[in-house]
């Protein structure tokens, strides 16, 4: 490797441990896992929304909606709330927030500071992004992904993120927040901003938050 490469790697390294250096982890508080809407009501009520308040989620909500969304619901195999391709379990979810991004922890049950600062209008398009308390972005950790390649590994990989998001759907429904699945957004501006490694592809964005009636 070149000396220039090599200090271009360096910098990029440094810079990206710099970012989250004065981002602290968040310990979240144990998920409920009982209560809720009954399932059908749930699916009744699941629909895509966007306006939001600014209202922040509370920890103990934010902590059900990420256990809900692909936390783990069988302590003795590490299975997850959502199914995946070969139990590849490649679907990381990072939650966007105010004050920085961080990549839920299923085993820890926390979030892990990843980059500091605000990023919410990076995750899509539209106004609403910029401003809702939390968005969620779902990432393909394609090393994760043996077996497969080609448009069906595509097929899989979209499969288990679309899981994912339902499942935040219904938890949305059930709880009585707002969201809405998002694919319109610059995913490279994004994935830099993030400080994604190369193996790691950026599938859905998913706000949630208060309807915006709610102050």
């Amino acid at each position: 490797m070149k000396l220039t490469t090599f200090a271009a790697v360096m910098l990029t390294a440094w810079a990206s441990w710099a970012s989250a250096q004065d981002l602290k982890d968040i310990t979240l508080p144990t998920p409920r896992m009982e209560g809720g809407k009954p399932l059908m009501q749930a699916l009744k009520e699941r629909q895509s929304q966007r306006a939001y308040s600014d209202k922040k989620l509370p920890p103990q909500q934010l902590a059900d909606l990420l256990w809900a969304a692909n936390g783990i619901n069988r302590a003795s195999t590490g299975m997850r709330t959502a199914p995946s391709t070969m139990n590849w379990q490649e679907i990381e979810v990072y939650a966007v927030l105010e004050e920085g991004t961080f990549l839920y922890d299923p085993k820890a049950n926390s979030l892990k500071g990843v980059v500091k600062g605000d990023l919410r209008k990076l995750t899509g398009l539209q106004d609403f992004a910029a401003t809702a308390p939390l968005n969620l972005v779902l990432v393909a950790d394609m090393s994760k992904t043996k077996g497969i390649s080609g448009p069906e590994l595509d097929a899989y990989v979209f499969a288990d993120a679309g899981f994912v998001s339902q499942n935040v759907y219904l938890f949305c429904a059930s709880e009585g927040l707002a969201t809405v699945v998002r694919g319109l957004l610059d995913k490279k501006a994004l994935a830099e901003a993030m400080k994604l490694p190369a193996g790691k592809k950026i599938i859905f964005a998913q706000t949630v938050g208060y309807p915006a009636d709610v102050k």
